[in-house]
């Protein structure tokens, strides 16, 4: 029994090493920091904590369950944690679904747009224009939106940005519509919409965006009226915990309010 608490102890522990270490790189790296990797390193660090003092815990655990205000307390973090984790494994699995979604032959494809550094796509921006440029060059027939304004820290919109690097990888300029004036997904697909209207274009849409944003970006679309599949684009492994933790809450917060 004492090995299998010790193992207990070192899997907690490893699980928590190796999370911290993959929530802080995009700090490191990039100065990427959102709610994303701040809860998610937290919640390493506590399991860092836990496996370290595993037996010290424990018996405060105990101690406290022997008090009336104790057992409601604990038994109030136990629901609240399992409710929690039935939550994640829930939009874990419309996230998956979302991103199986397969648009319609010639959709207009929407690029929703990211972080731009000078001229040049983040990382994660430039996995959405390859999974666009891939739609459009299988559909010839498509047109394309890209969609993102100028933030206080970029030197031109999202929108430009992208249509430099979709021209530059041979998808024709009279096949992209730029909207540089959106904030938020909301905006990207509310804008674009605007277009779709005023060009004519075909109103079915395949988003172009990260694999794990398709199912949030799709409910949108949805309560706005649109016809819309996915064309995910791949995350990158180092950033993947980070943008799927702050999506977690993304997803949450689009329920409620």
């Amino acid at each position: 029994m004492k090995l299998f608490h010790m193992m207990i102890r070192l899997i907690l522990f490893l699980i928590g090493a190796i999370g911290c270490t993959c929530f802080i790189v995009p700090f490191l790296t990039r100065r990427i920091l959102n709610i994303g990797n701040l809860s998610g390193f937290c919640v390493c660090v506590f399991l860092v904590l836990y496996a370290l003092f595993m037996p010290r815990i424990h018996r405060w655990i105990q101690l406290f369950w022997q008090k009336t205000a104790g057992k409601i307390i604990l038994s109030i973090i136990a629901v609240g944690l399992a409710a929690a984790l039935v939550l994640i494994v829930v939009m874990t699995f419309l996230m998956i679904r979302a991103a199986c979604n397969k648009p319609s032959e010639n959709a207009t494809v929407i690029v929703l747009g990211c972080k731009v550094y000078g001229e040049r796509p983040s990382i994660t921006l430039e996995e959405r224009l390859r999974a666009a440029i891939n739609y459009l060059n299988d559909n010839p027939e498509s047109a394309c939106i890209v969609s993102g304004g100028q933030g206080a820290d970029e030197t031109i919109s999202e929108a430009q940005c992208m249509y430099l690097y979709l021209i530059n990888n041979g998808i024709a300029p009279e096949r992209i519509y730029q909207e540089d004036q959106s904030t938020t997904t909301r905006e990207n697909l509310a804008f674009s919409y605007e277009i779709i209207k005023e060009q004519g274009l075909n109103d079915k849409i395949a988003i172009a965006t990260n694999n794990f944003h398709e199912y949030r970006a799709g409910k949108i679309a949805d309560s706005i009226g649109l016809e819309y599949g996915a064309v995910p684009g791949n995350t990158a492994l180092w950033l993947l915990p980070t943008y799927y933790a702050r999506e977690l809450f993304a997803i949450l917060y689009e329920w409620v309010f």
